[in-house]
């Protein structure tokens, strides 16, 4: 497989890191859910909202990854051509999962810094962005948590587009981003 993207299909580089954006943004939300059911302070909550916090990190490295892979490569073709409304319907929905992968770690990191917070990162600590505020903490965890929100719906409505495309359209939007078949 070309590991450079094409006007025909997605090269290996960026299938790659858009299926392992998605296993880490299921492991970003599957830590933090899964936390609620051990009791607060519990080591096991601890280790879910640490893990949470450094694979939400790995998505905002890997994010910028993406985007270099993006900008510097064609981008294939779909076939049939959709209508411009929904070329402009897919360019929002890119941009707005591009903002969340961009935007919520930072978020994390800027609530743990102002809560006052160890901020781990796979055996690092990282300094603080803010000094400890309860009151800039407590407003930043809300954001924080109404974007995952918005994350939930905004994947959610890109795999559903992606599969209408595929079974109801019949274009190739799906097939440009999945490994090529021997």
């Amino acid at each position: 497989m070309n590991m450079r993207s094409t006007t025909e299909r997605y090269g290996s580089l960026s299938i790659g890191l858009h299926w392992l954006m998605l296993l880490l943004l299921i492991a970003v939300y599957a830590c933090i859910e899964l936390r609620e059911i051990y009791p607060k302070g519990s080591d096991p909550r601890e280790a879910l909202k640490a893990w949470h916090f450094m694979l939400g990190l790995s998505v905002f490295v890997l994010v910028w990854v993406r985007i270099f892979a993006r900008i510097s490569a064609a981008s294939p073709q779909i076939i049939p051509a959709p209508a411009a409304w929904q070329s402009l319907s897919a360019k929002l929905m890119h941009l707005a999962l591009y903002v969340l992968m961009i935007a919520m770690p930072i978020l994390g990191w800027l609530l743990l810094s102002a809560a006052g917070k160890p901020i781990p990162f796979f055996g690092l600590e990282l300094p603080a962005l803010v000094s400890k505020n309860k009151n800039l903490a407590d407003l930043i965890k809300q954001i924080h948590e109404t974007g995952g929100t918005v994350g939930y719906f905004l994947v959610g409505f890109h795999a559903v587009a992606a599969l209408f495309h595929h079974y109801v359209v019949r274009d190739n939007t799906l097939l440009r981003m999945l490994p090529k078949r021997k």
